[in-house]
């Protein structure tokens, strides 16, 4: 007898690609729904392309599945309101629906740790009061909330709160990071980077879905690494490691959050509002709940996480660099005005 089917809404992005090979390496069938495919794709994944918005195009992808894991998702660097909405509040809608006629066992809902904004304090429980303070955590929370109400109309649902994604593969904003330190050039904190910052590694956010979706009732976890310190003491040691002749360099917090929040307004910088808010102030969650109920034990600490996906980056530029446009956070991005900065640290 074969292992009941699992969905994954956005398959083809970084971290639901990701998923996918974990899954199948556990003997789970996978079945993708996209707005495109790609190439790594395992002949043994199903296919469906399909917007999550498409009412007809979800029901299909959701048909006889067992599990969703609902992955998709306008992420910050999109910068566009109407799109964090259409995609992470309405597509949210529209799968929860489609998850419920089709008597889907579980759902498990990816969101994001932009619903708290900037916390009042440290460490975040499932019990501190989101408060997003931009477009995109505003839609992440908004996605949160049809969750609760599907699990009130009796829809399985667990919400999975990660910190901020790491990994081999993980590009987008950290593909300029890397690219800086390759050069040798200095990378900036905001103040003194005294700020401690958490990551989760994709591989413990997997693993923390997998274990999420084998355990029945409706709940939220936190999670990401427990080993991580400040943002400075994270980039030392990716520049240590690197060996490039890269430091760390302070700027004066508030003329950048303004410079930041300037240049991603009139489209000079791939940074979006949720970067300038976030790169200098401290977010890092308490665990225990993901850890006593799931079992779950993250691998990987910030400094391990960091080493890896610069070397995977540095094995694999020229490939990366030639690539065809992917999803945000597994492609390079043009670097803008940044490509100006690097030059004055």
């Amino acid at each position: 007898m074969s292992a009941p089917l699992a969905l994954i809404t956005g398959g083809s992005g970084y971290f639901g690609s990701l998923l996918r090979d974990r899954l199948l390496a556990a003997g789970q069938p996978v079945r993708v729904l996209d707005l495109q495919d790609t190439p790594d794709r395992p002949a043994a994944v199903a296919f469906v392309q399909g917007d999550i918005r498409d009412p007809q195009a979800v029901a299909a992808a959701c048909a006889h599945c067992d599990v969703v894991y609902h992955c998709v998702a306008q992420v910050p660097l999109a910068k566009d309101r109407a799109l964090f909405h259409a995609v992470n509040v309405e597509g949210t809608a529209t799968l929860l629906r489609a998850a419920q006629a089709a008597a889907v066992r579980k759902v498990v809902y990816v969101s994001s740790s932009a619903v708290f904004g900037a916390p009042e304090s440290n460490p975040v429980t499932e019990d501190t009061p989101p408060r997003p303070a931009e477009a995109y955590g505003r839609a992440k929370l908004e996605g949160e909330r049809l969750c609760l109400e599907a699990a009130r109309s009796g829809l399985d649902v667990t919400i999975i709160r990660p910190r901020t994604i790491m990994g081999h593969g993980r590009l987008g904003i950290f593909q300029i990071l890397f690219e800086w330190i390759r050069e040798g050039y200095n990378v900036p904190v905001l103040g003194r980077g005294d700020n401690r910052y958490q990551f989760i590694h994709a591989d413990d956010l997997a693993e923390a879905c997998r274990l999420a979706a084998a355990r029945p009732g409706a709940t939220v976890y936190n999670c990401g690494t427990d080993r991580f310190g400040t943002m400075r003491e994270t980039l030392e040691a990716l520049c240590a490691h690197a060996g490039t002749g890269s430091r760390v360099r302070g700027v004066p917090l508030r003329p950048a959050v303004w410079a930041m929040r300037a240049t991603s307004l009139l489209g000079l910088s791939p940074l979006g509002p949720y970067h300038a808010l976030m790169y200098g102030r401290s977010l890092y969650f308490d665990i225990t709940k993901a850890r006593s109920e799931l079992h779950w034990q993250p691998r990987y600490s910030n400094t391990e996480m960091f080493i890896q996906s610069y070397d995977w980056y540095v094995r694999n530029r020229e490939q990366v660099l030639r690539a065809p446009g992917a999803s945000p956070h597994r492609s390079a991005i043009r670097q803008g005005v940044l490509a100006l900065v690097k030059r004055l640290l």
